[in-house]
């Protein structure tokens, strides 16, 4: 059951009912900056932090966290913290599975219960959907329906994407699918976003309009 027991402060403002997030930044300094804050505060509530960083950053992530007073080894040893790769969470077997990818935010949303913690505060660094259109097309359509798991969860979800490594139709997406952004640092309430089943209606008819218009090339080519 959703209680929205804790007030959760993020980028200069609070999160409510609304706890999906998308945060654009411009570079990995900026973006701890604003995600520093909101690490050290869950670990002083008590609550699980599940962080999925890019290949290679593991190391350097944790580090960070020592730097302000994280105790990052006995915080894994008891469960509290999880730093995993992004790529092995979102891309296993080398593909993205939305439907898999589903199952897993719902066991991670649910899973914290029997480890005494209230919530989970999830960090994920997209950085690995920015390199192919097939992974952007698959991950919008995966941000909207993902809306259904976190409604019914307490969890705090923070989706962080580099400004630097997606296009811009792609960030109009993004930001359509999360009723919360942090933009310049600052969190607010999203008013582009669009409900999950008014947006995946949209997304199917802009495939087919794309879909009519390529098999009408290649009828005149």
């Amino acid at each position: 059951m959703v209680t929205y027991a804790h007030a959760i402060r993020f980028a200069g403002s609070e999160l409510g009912h609304n706890r999906h997030v998308c945060a654009f930044f411009n570079s990995e300094d900026e973006a701890y900056k604003v995600l520093t804050p909101f690490i050290v505060d869950g670990f002083e509530c008590g609550h699980k932090a599940v962080h999925l960083v890019n290949p290679g950053q593991r190391p350097a992530h944790l580090d960070r966290l020592r730097c302000e007073g994280i105790d990052t080894e006995e915080a894994e040893a008891v469960g509290q913290l999880e730093v995993r790769t992004n790529a092995d969470v979102y891309l296993s077997n080398g593909r993205f599975d939305p439907e898999r990818m589903l199952a897993v935010f719902e066991e991670l949303a649910s899973g914290h219960a029997d480890n005494g913690y209230p919530l989970s505060r999830i960090i994920c660094q997209m950085d690995w959907a920015g390199d192919g259109r097939a992974k952007i097309a698959d991950l919008i359509s995966f941000e909207a329906r993902v809306n259904d798991v976190w409604s019914q969860h307490d969890d705090v979800v923070i989706c962080i994407y580099d400004l630097a490594k997606f296009g811009g139709e792609a960030v109009v997406d993004v930001l359509r699918t999360h009723p919360m952004v942090v933009v310049g640092g600052v969190l607010q309430e999203n008013p582009f976003y669009v409900a999950p089943a008014q947006f995946l209606e949209e997304l199917r008819e802009r495939r087919a309009r794309r879909s009519e218009v390529r098999d009408r090339g290649e009828n005149h080519g």
